[in-house]
């Protein structure tokens, strides 16, 4: 498991944007607002589109030792079964990663971030109405956007339910958290959703390493310290809980309730031909999640 790992974690978002493209502060001033709040990285991930130049914003000059950046974008192509374009977040693009080209498919360019060397995620699959057919077309994802703190404001910040459909078909991807900030002054508050990803360094090429690996999970508030798996059960260990959950690929749950809850043990026999994740939830209902757990 991910908490055995060398190194420690670093708190990061994944889904951010600046005045280049549609948000409202800088890139500068972007990255100050997460490291402000105490984050160790941030990817400003401005839309990729023609009317804002195709921004492939560069943060290279906000690194410092104790604080990183990932280049990144949010690219759109066409199209969707809702008739909408594409939103794929790509973290860790060059800087030169050219313009789709016309006839560029939402799944090609996908595969061409990815082939560039992008951690490649499926942005908030429900506002973005996307459909299981939508979704297995974006193969070159590695992971899904379960969590999108803007999209959250219309009901339709939580992507769990097609992740479990795609993850029982057999498509083994993982789970990420984001805020999707564009601090305007209507949105929702900054630094809502992130990932701490487990690593040796804040070097930004360990980061984009354990995102592909999948060693990291994610949060809006809660903190996991361990999960292991020993022999027929799971044992988890968290900051203070009102719930813990262990759900997946199986309509059952395990579920332990109770005040301060900071441990639990869960038998795996509902999951054992198939993938659970656990979920921890704290008193102002924010949750942390575990990336799937196969076991199947």
């Amino acid at each position: 498991m991910i908490f055995d790992l060398p190194g420690r974690f670093w708190r990061g978002n994944l889904h951010t944007h600046s005045n280049l493209s549609d948000g409202f502060l800088s890139p500068a001033e972007t990255a100050q607002v997460y490291r402000d709040a105490g984050y160790d990285f941030v990817a400003i991930t401005d839309h990729f589109r023609p009317e804002y130049g195709y921004p492939m914003t560069d943060t290279r000059d906000l690194r410092t030792d104790a604080f990183t950046t990932l280049i990144g974008a949010e690219l759109h192509a066409p199209r969707t079964e809702a008739g909408q374009q594409w939103h794929i977040v790509a973290a860790g693009l060059p800087l030169d990663f050219a313009p789709p080209s016309a006839s560029e498919s939402g799944p090609e360019l996908a595969r061409r971030a990815r082939a560039a060397g992008a951690f490649v995620g499926m942005a908030h699959p429900s506002a973005s109405l996307l459909t299981a057919i939508d979704a297995e077309s974006l193969d070159a994802a590695h992971s899904v956007e379960v969590y999108n703190a803007l999209a959250d404001r219309e009901n339709r910040g939580d992507s769990w339910h097609l992740t479990d459909v795609l993850l029982n078909r057999g498509h083994r991807l993982t789970t990420y958290a984001a805020d999707d900030a564009h601090l305007q002054p209507q949105d929702p508050p900054s630094c809502q959703a992130w990932v701490h990803v487990r690593a040796e360094s804040l070097d930004p090429d360990a980061l984009l390493t354990a995102l592909k690996a999948g060693h990291f999970y994610s949060s809006t508030g809660p903190e996991l310290y361990g999960v292991r798996i020993e022999g027929d059960d799971i044992h988890v260990h968290c900051s203070p809980a009102t719930k813990i959950l262990l759900t997946g690929g199986h309509p059952g749950a395990e579920v332990a309730q109770g005040t301060d809850l900071t441990e639990h043990t869960f038998p795996l026999n509902l999951f054992r031909a198939t993938h659970c994740r656990i979920t921890v939830e704290d008193t102002s209902g924010a949750r942390a999640w575990t990336n799937p757990i196969h076991l199947g």
